[in-house]
C-alpha cells in the first residue's frame, strides 16, 4: 500500500472554494482507497508564515501533494486530483 500526503492550502475558516477543493480531494482519496493508495489529507492555513515560506502560495485554494504545489488558485475536479495523486504514488 502506498501513502500520499495531500495538503489543501486555504483560508481559515475555509472559504467556499477551499471547501470545494477539499471535497474534490476527499472524493479522489475515496476512489484511490480501492486501488491501495492511502491519502493523508491535511488542511493548511495560507495565512501562516510557515506556509508562505514553505510553498510561496498567496492564492487559495492550492493543493500540495507530497510537499509540491500542484494546483493553485482554482478548484480542481476529483478526476484531476486522482490523476495527480496516482502520479505521486508511483
Amino acid at each position: 500500500m502506498k501513502e500520499v500526503k495531500v495538503e489543501v492550502i486555504g483560508t481559515e475558516p475555509p472559504c467556499m472554494r477551499c471547501q470545494a477543493a477539499r471535497k474534490a480531494v476527499e472524493k479522489a482519496a475515496e476512489k484511490l482507497k480501492v486501488a491501495g493508495v492511502t491519502v493523508n489529507i491535511e488542511k493548511t492555513n495560507i495565512m501562516s508564515k510557515e506556509t508562505v515560506q514553505k510553498y510561496g502560495v498567496l492564492v487559495s485554494p492550492a493543493i500540495a501533494i507530497n510537499n509540491i504545489v500542484k494546483i493553485m488558485g482554482r478548484v480542481p475536479n476529483p478526476e484531476e486530483v486522482e490523476k495527480l495523486i496516482m502520479e505521486a504514488a508511483k
